[in-house]
């Protein structure tokens, strides 16, 4: 079977959240598998793309509403990530360095759109399936089935997997111009809530549309930021499948991006290890437990409440907890993280900004790993923090619901709390705090979390029967 996945994203050419992760690693587990995994994202002009070699295997042009452009479909020459990579350079719109927060990202992504959709016209043969991911790519599903020009693609099976329901991409009916010619009787597949929205669109036209969870997918049923009713309608043709992790770059037995190797018969002498050298770092108390947060500082993932709970905690337990936070976003957010370092003094540091190496290193050294989100449609973190010896410390939504069990239940991994309030976050830090002095209980939690099998093996396959049902339907 050949599948296209088609993304913004994909570690590690490029990485904003877990996005980026799935993609750089599903296809690759379904290449091992046995079959043909391509991926598809743009040529942004960042240190992946300067550092690789790349063979051009189409360049074309195309109309976006009233301007031209000339573009180019790379392959990555060596196949270093283990399936064909293939990125789309679009002078003057995708050749920039970042990926999202540009005035036209409109434009970008749909020009995106319209040109892996133009490179797919002409190939003398036609991929399995189509994979899109997210509302960036969420026009294709529609533009293949009713699309002028592109009749001979309406056929293909399309998926869309919804990471994040929260954003989907809206623009106004003024920029329907920007799109290829199509049956404008079907305008009305565009439509929700009176704008253009594209993961709408791709709802409505995929023929199956997966969430990267049972639980976010049960979710979404009441709270998927308008389209509510939309997810219930298409009930039908829903799947919630979790994501798995990339066990051979999250390992640490053989992590090169942290100081001292460890499996579960070395844990112990592991963790210290890592600990001593993160605490070091950050001028913290290794004897301590260590509370750690990795993420975008924003309030789906809890981070505004971080500077309270952190602030109480440390009041309320002197000397009895450190905390660190690695991150970046809304800058209030970061400003109220650096104002309560600079207060308590002791027992908190942060560090701004995004550092793939610091990240693996905080997983192996920290105790703890803090997850308060609003909204966790499936979270990996938690699945890092499990293959490290970390425990995480959840709050129940979404994957987070699906991933981590209490330890005060049988087989439990985690600590998990209901509400994302100061009070859940601090009382769950008074449990971690018990489970560290009792170290036989934490050893034996730590055990069971990186004995879990969370790797795409499984996931990667439930994929691949869903594409089997869509090829063999079809």
């Amino acid at each position: 079977m050949e599948i296209l996945h088609v993304s913004a994203e994909c570690y590690p050419v490029a990485k904003v959240g877990g996005l980026g992760d799935v993609v750089g690693a599903l296809p690759k587990y379904q290449q091992q598998l046995g079959n043909i995994a391509k991926v598809v994202v743009p040529a942004y002009r960042n240190k992946y793309y300067d550092t690789h070699e790349f063979d051009v295997v189409h360049q074309a042009g195309m109309w976006l509403g009233h301007d031209w452009y000339h573009f180019n479909v790379l392959k990555e020459r060596h196949n270093e990530l283990g399936f064909d990579l293939y990125l789309v350079d679009i002078p003057g719109l995708l050749d920039t360095p970042g990926v999202y927060g540009y005035p036209n990202d409109t434009e970008r992504f749909l020009a995106f759109q319209v040109a892996v959709l133009d490179w797919v016209n002409e190939w003398q043969h036609h991929p399995d399936v189509v994979h899109c991911h997210d509302h960036h790519t969420g026009l294709i599903p529609f533009l293949m089935s009713y699309g002028y020009k592109y009749s001979r693609l309406k056929e293909i099976p399309s998926v869309i997997t919804i990471h994040n329901a929260q954003y989907q991409g809206q623009f106004g009916w003024d920029k329907l111009y920007l799109i290829p010619g199509f049956d404008l009787w079907k305008a009305g597949l565009l439509d929700w809530g009176g704008a253009i929205n594209p993961l709408a669109a791709a709802i409505k036209c995929a023929w199956r549309v997966t969430t990267v969870s049972p639980g976010y997918l049960e979710e979404l049923y009441t709270n998927a930021n308008g389209l509510e009713s939309l997810i219930s309608h298409e009930r039908a043709k829903t799947a919630g499948i979790i994501n798995g992790i990339d066990t051979a770059v999250w390992d640490p037995a053989s992590d090169v991006m942290i100081p001292a190797h460890y499996d579960p018969d070395t844990i112990d002498k592991g963790k210290k290890e890592n600990k001593k050298a993160l605490c070091e770092r950050f001028g913290l108390d290794t004897s301590l437990p260590l509370v750690a947060f990795i993420g975008r500082l924003v309030g789906d993932k809890g981070a505004d409440l971080l500077p309270e709970a952190i602030g109480r905690s440390l009041h309320e337990l002197p000397g009895e907890v450190n905390f660190l936070v690695l991150g970046s976003g809304e800058p209030h957010i970061e400003w109220s993280l650096q104002q309560t370092r600079d207060t308590v003094s002791y027992g908190f540091n942060l560090h701004i900004g995004y550092n793939e190496s610091l990240s693996h290193l905080i997983y192996a050294g920290a105790d703890f790993l803090l997850m308060p989100s609003r909204v966790e449609p499936c979270g990996l973190n938690q699945l890092y923090a499990l293959r490290y010896g970390t425990v995480p410390v959840v709050r129940s939504t979404g994957g987070l619901k699906d991933t981590v069990t209490d330890f005060g239940d049988k087989d439990g991994v985690g600590i998990r709390f209901s509400q994302a309030g100061i009070w859940d976050i601090c009382y769950s830090v008074k449990r971690a705090i018990e489970l560290y002095d009792n170290k036989e209980h934490l050893r034996e939690i730590r055990l069971r979390g990186m004995h879990t099998d969370h790797s795409w093996g499984r996931s990667a396959q439930q994929y691949l029967e869903l594409y089997q049902q869509l090829t063999i339907s079809g």
